[in-house]
Protein backbone atom coordinates (compact mmCIF):
# COMPACT_ATOMS: atom_id res chain seq x y z
CA UNK A 1 0.00 0.00 0.00
CA UNK A 2 2.86 2.39 0.58
CA UNK A 3 4.49 1.46 -2.39
CA UNK A 4 1.33 2.16 -4.38
CA UNK A 5 1.13 5.73 -2.59
CA UNK A 6 4.68 6.42 -3.03
CA UNK A 7 4.28 6.15 -6.79
CA UNK A 8 1.21 7.81 -7.16
CA UNK A 9 2.66 10.71 -5.19
CA UNK A 10 5.29 10.57 -7.65
CA UNK A 11 3.68 10.74 -10.78
CA UNK A 12 1.69 13.78 -9.57
CA UNK A 13 4.79 15.86 -8.59
CA UNK A 14 6.33 14.70 -11.71
CA UNK A 15 3.07 15.95 -13.55
CA UNK A 16 2.74 19.14 -11.92
CA UNK A 17 6.79 20.04 -12.21
CA UNK A 18 8.12 18.39 -15.08
CA UNK A 19 6.70 21.30 -17.24
CA UNK A 20 8.51 23.74 -14.59
CA UNK A 21 11.50 22.05 -14.56
CA UNK A 22 11.91 21.50 -18.19
CA UNK A 23 11.14 25.88 -18.54
CA UNK A 24 13.93 26.18 -16.27
CA UNK A 25 16.40 23.95 -17.86
CA UNK A 26 15.28 25.56 -21.22
CA UNK A 27 15.97 29.39 -19.56
CA UNK A 28 19.32 28.11 -18.27
CA UNK A 29 20.63 26.76 -21.50
CA UNK A 30 19.62 29.69 -23.37
CA UNK A 31 21.25 31.82 -20.77
CA UNK A 32 24.54 30.01 -21.12
CA UNK A 33 24.18 30.17 -25.18
CA UNK A 34 23.70 33.97 -25.08
CA UNK A 35 26.88 34.28 -22.73
CA UNK A 36 28.68 32.23 -25.06
CA UNK A 37 27.09 34.02 -28.37
CA UNK A 38 28.38 37.77 -26.72
CA UNK A 39 31.43 35.90 -25.45
CA UNK A 40 31.85 35.35 -29.56
CA UNK A 41 30.93 38.79 -30.84
CA UNK A 42 33.35 40.46 -28.55
CA UNK A 43 36.44 37.92 -29.76
CA UNK A 44 35.56 37.98 -33.33
CA UNK A 45 35.47 41.72 -33.19
CA UNK A 46 38.59 42.11 -31.29
CA UNK A 47 40.40 39.55 -33.72
CA UNK A 48 39.02 41.94 -36.85
CA UNK A 49 40.04 45.07 -35.14
CA UNK A 50 43.78 43.86 -33.55
CA UNK A 51 45.15 46.22 -36.61
CA UNK A 52 43.10 48.85 -36.29
CA UNK A 53 42.67 49.18 -32.26
CA UNK A 54 41.65 53.32 -32.03
CA UNK A 55 38.70 52.17 -34.41
CA UNK A 56 35.40 52.38 -32.27
CA UNK A 57 34.32 48.76 -32.18
CA UNK A 58 37.65 47.88 -30.92
CA UNK A 59 37.30 50.33 -28.11
CA UNK A 60 33.62 48.86 -27.82
CA UNK A 61 34.29 45.14 -27.68
CA UNK A 62 37.08 45.95 -24.92
CA UNK A 63 34.79 47.97 -22.88
CA UNK A 64 32.25 44.93 -22.81
CA UNK A 65 34.99 42.16 -21.70
CA UNK A 66 34.14 42.33 -17.72
CA UNK A 67 30.39 42.07 -18.67
CA UNK A 68 30.64 39.06 -20.82
CA UNK A 69 33.38 37.30 -18.54
CA UNK A 70 32.39 37.87 -15.53
CA UNK A 71 30.62 34.29 -14.64
CA UNK A 72 27.30 35.69 -15.10
CA UNK A 73 24.63 34.24 -12.60
CA UNK A 74 26.89 31.33 -12.28
CA UNK A 75 30.11 31.45 -10.87
CA UNK A 76 32.80 32.24 -12.58
CA UNK A 77 35.08 29.65 -14.36
CA UNK A 78 38.68 29.47 -13.78
CA UNK A 79 39.52 30.46 -17.97
CA UNK A 80 36.97 33.44 -17.50
CA UNK A 81 39.47 34.52 -14.34
CA UNK A 82 42.23 34.51 -16.64
CA UNK A 83 40.62 36.71 -18.99
CA UNK A 84 39.79 39.11 -17.04
CA UNK A 85 43.05 39.11 -15.96
CA UNK A 86 44.83 39.12 -19.37
CA UNK A 87 42.12 42.61 -19.60
CA UNK A 88 43.17 44.38 -16.69
CA UNK A 89 46.77 44.04 -17.08
CA UNK A 90 46.23 45.44 -20.73
CA UNK A 91 43.99 48.59 -19.22
CA UNK A 92 46.77 49.32 -17.44
CA UNK A 93 49.29 49.60 -19.94
CA UNK A 94 46.79 51.40 -22.48
CA UNK A 95 45.73 54.02 -19.33
CA UNK A 96 50.44 54.24 -18.69
CA UNK A 97 51.71 57.46 -20.86
CA UNK A 98 54.73 57.42 -23.03
CA UNK A 99 56.64 59.79 -24.83
CA UNK A 100 58.60 59.68 -28.13
CA UNK A 101 61.84 58.14 -26.92
CA UNK A 102 59.53 55.22 -24.87
CA UNK A 103 56.98 55.14 -27.89
CA UNK A 104 58.54 51.84 -29.86
CA UNK A 105 58.62 50.10 -26.13
CA UNK A 106 55.18 50.94 -25.29
CA UNK A 107 53.81 49.62 -28.80
CA UNK A 108 55.99 46.15 -28.27
CA UNK A 109 53.81 45.49 -25.09
CA UNK A 110 50.88 46.98 -25.73
CA UNK A 111 51.07 43.61 -28.67
CA UNK A 112 52.28 41.23 -26.63
CA UNK A 113 48.99 42.33 -23.66
CA UNK A 114 46.73 41.68 -26.25
CA UNK A 115 47.82 38.69 -27.70
CA UNK A 116 47.67 37.65 -23.92
CA UNK A 117 44.02 38.34 -24.26
CA UNK A 118 43.09 37.19 -27.13
CA UNK A 119 44.67 33.98 -26.64
CA UNK A 120 42.93 34.14 -23.09
CA UNK A 121 39.47 34.41 -24.52
CA UNK A 122 40.00 31.90 -27.22
CA UNK A 123 40.87 29.60 -24.93
CA UNK A 124 37.67 30.08 -22.52
CA UNK A 125 35.41 29.65 -25.76
CA UNK A 126 37.11 26.88 -26.35
CA UNK A 127 38.99 27.63 -29.43
CA UNK A 128 43.08 26.61 -30.36
CA UNK A 129 44.76 29.64 -31.55
CA UNK A 130 48.43 29.72 -32.23
CA UNK A 131 50.22 32.56 -30.63
CA UNK A 132 52.21 33.33 -33.58
CA UNK A 133 48.83 33.48 -35.64
CA UNK A 134 47.95 36.11 -33.26
CA UNK A 135 50.58 38.48 -33.24
CA UNK A 136 51.28 38.25 -37.43
CA UNK A 137 47.78 37.01 -38.53
CA UNK A 138 46.39 40.69 -39.10
CA UNK A 139 46.62 42.66 -41.97
CA UNK A 140 45.90 46.25 -42.23
CA UNK A 141 46.72 48.41 -45.50
CA UNK A 142 49.53 50.80 -45.65
CA UNK A 143 47.74 53.56 -45.80
CA UNK A 144 45.64 52.86 -42.99
CA UNK A 145 48.65 52.70 -40.80
CA UNK A 146 50.40 55.75 -42.34
CA UNK A 147 46.85 57.63 -41.46
CA UNK A 148 46.91 56.03 -38.04
CA UNK A 149 50.52 57.07 -37.45
CA UNK A 150 49.49 60.91 -39.15
CA UNK A 151 46.85 60.92 -36.44
CA UNK A 152 48.91 60.22 -33.36
CA UNK A 153 51.00 63.15 -34.72
CA UNK A 154 49.23 65.72 -35.23
CA UNK A 155 47.55 64.87 -31.80
CA UNK A 156 51.28 64.85 -29.78
CA UNK A 157 51.77 68.30 -31.76
CA UNK A 158 48.27 69.95 -30.88
CA UNK A 159 48.69 68.90 -27.53
CA UNK A 160 52.65 70.63 -27.09
CA UNK A 161 51.47 73.73 -28.92
CA UNK A 162 48.40 74.06 -26.54
CA UNK A 163 50.30 73.31 -23.64
CA UNK A 164 52.94 76.35 -24.38
CA UNK A 165 55.61 73.16 -24.99
CA UNK A 166 56.20 74.07 -28.60
CA UNK A 167 55.37 77.35 -29.96
CA UNK A 168 54.19 77.54 -33.63
CA UNK A 169 56.69 78.19 -36.77
CA UNK A 170 55.73 80.59 -39.42
CA UNK A 171 57.08 81.18 -42.44
CA UNK A 172 56.10 84.26 -44.86
CA UNK A 173 57.14 83.76 -48.27
CA UNK A 174 54.99 86.43 -50.16
CA UNK A 175 52.91 89.23 -49.43
CA UNK A 176 49.95 90.14 -52.49
CA UNK A 177 51.89 93.74 -53.87
CA UNK A 178 50.27 96.18 -56.33
CA UNK A 179 52.17 96.63 -59.03
CA UNK A 180 51.49 100.20 -59.58
CA UNK A 181 52.33 101.27 -56.22
CA UNK A 182 55.75 98.96 -56.93
CA UNK A 183 56.00 101.21 -59.62
CA UNK A 184 55.59 104.15 -58.15
CA UNK A 185 58.43 103.83 -55.25
CA UNK A 186 60.91 102.85 -57.60
CA UNK A 187 60.33 105.91 -59.08
CA UNK A 188 60.41 108.24 -56.18
CA UNK A 189 63.79 106.47 -55.17
CA UNK A 190 64.93 106.84 -58.38
CA UNK A 191 64.37 110.61 -57.76
CA UNK A 192 65.78 111.12 -54.73
CA UNK A 193 68.93 109.28 -55.47
CA UNK A 194 69.33 111.38 -58.60
CA UNK A 195 68.93 115.08 -56.27
CA UNK A 196 70.94 113.61 -53.78
CA UNK A 197 73.69 112.66 -56.22
CA UNK A 198 73.45 116.13 -57.68
CA UNK A 199 72.26 114.95 -61.03
CA UNK A 200 68.91 117.03 -61.28
CA UNK A 201 67.42 119.65 -59.03
CA UNK A 202 64.29 119.87 -57.01
CA UNK A 203 61.85 122.67 -58.96
CA UNK A 204 60.12 125.25 -56.26
CA UNK A 205 56.98 127.28 -57.35
CA UNK A 206 57.02 130.51 -55.52
CA UNK A 207 53.66 132.63 -55.88
CA UNK A 208 52.53 135.92 -55.01
CA UNK A 209 48.88 136.59 -54.04
CA UNK A 210 47.86 137.87 -57.68
CA UNK A 211 51.53 137.00 -59.68
CA UNK A 212 51.41 134.39 -61.94
CA UNK A 213 53.76 131.35 -60.28
CA UNK A 214 57.63 131.26 -61.20
CA UNK A 215 59.68 128.45 -61.10
CA UNK A 216 63.20 128.29 -59.49
CA UNK A 217 65.77 125.45 -60.15
CA UNK A 218 65.03 123.47 -63.37
CA UNK A 219 64.76 119.70 -63.72
CA UNK A 220 67.37 117.97 -65.94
Amino acid sequence: MDAVIWVGLSTVFATLLGPVLAVQAQKFLEARRGLKDQKMRIFSTLMATRASRLSPDHVQALNMIDLAFNGGSRSRQRTETDVLDAWRDYLDHLNSRFNEQSADRWNEKQNEFLITLLSSMAADLGLRYDRVLLRNGAYIPQGHMDIESEQHRVRRLAISVLSGEQPISMNVTGLPVDPQFVKSQLEVQAGLASVLAGESSIGVHIQADNSPPRTIGHNS
